[in-house]
């Protein structure tokens, strides 16, 4: 087909370009972790829908009040969704967070056997959790392949120059997958959100003096 090898070699140099970006973060940052905190499934669940909107660090301020008065999946889907809300109003949206909380954790109480399932269809099932939540659960819960598409991770894709002006969270997942080895890609997104917070960043003007990435970036404005 006309134009076949044209996209086949900027297919090929996008890869080369992800190894390069995989092997640099991973030596910029050796150690990333989601930096939500959690010891159980059902809790970064929660922690997860909360952070839409918020910031992990103020989730992170919240949860701990949370799962006392709520130690456990049963417990939240008993609760009375104002008394949920009363406690997470501070991440914002608390209505609707509240009720999807609850509704999730009735699901996972009623067809679960309340555990958090382990593929992304029956995650997707489960109220107010998107590909995006599914795939941190996938990756850092299960350790499966997996490709959080957050703002940090479109924006910097974009950027670099591993996708070409795509906004769309799932397309740039697609994009990803088929470019990132699949035992490397959850971390990568991890240290995407490491590197934005800390050089490339949105609201400032990115470091590029001080990147690690700078020798391969294409230095995209976006």
């Amino acid at each position: 087909m006309p134009g076949s090898t044209a996209e086949t070699g900027g297919l090929q140099a996008k890869k080369e370009l992800a190894l390069a970006c995989v092997r640099l973060l991973k030596e910029a940052y050796p150690d990333t972790v989601c930096t939500l905190d959690y010891d159980e499934a059902w809790k970064l669940l929660v922690s997860v829908r909360l952070a839409a909107q918020c910031t992990d660090a103020r989730v992170n301020e919240i949860t701990p009040i949370l799962f006392a008065r709520f130690p456990g999946v049963d417990a939240l889907a008993e609760a009375d969704p104002a008394e949920i809300e009363a406690i997470v109003r501070p991440c914002g949206l608390g209505p609707s967070k509240a009720r999807d909380i609850s509704a999730c954790m009735r699901m996972l109480r009623d067809e679960y056997a309340s555990r958090v399932p382990d593929t992304m269809e029956a995650l997707l099932r489960l109220p107010g959790v998107g590909r995006k939540s599914a795939n941190l659960i996938l990756g850092d819960v299960f350790g499966q392949p997996a490709v959080v598409t957050d703002t940090h991770c479109i924006r910097l894709s974009n950027r670099i120059g591993l996708v070409d002006n795509q906004r769309d969270p799932a397309k740039v997942e697609k994009a990803l997958r088929a470019l990132l080895p699949p035992e490397e890609s959850n971390a990568f997104c991890h240290r995407l959100v490491d590197h934005g917070r800390a050089v490339c960043t949105a609201r400032t003007k990115p470091r590029c003096g001080e990147c690690c990435l700078a020798g391969v970036c294409g230095r995209r404005s976006f």
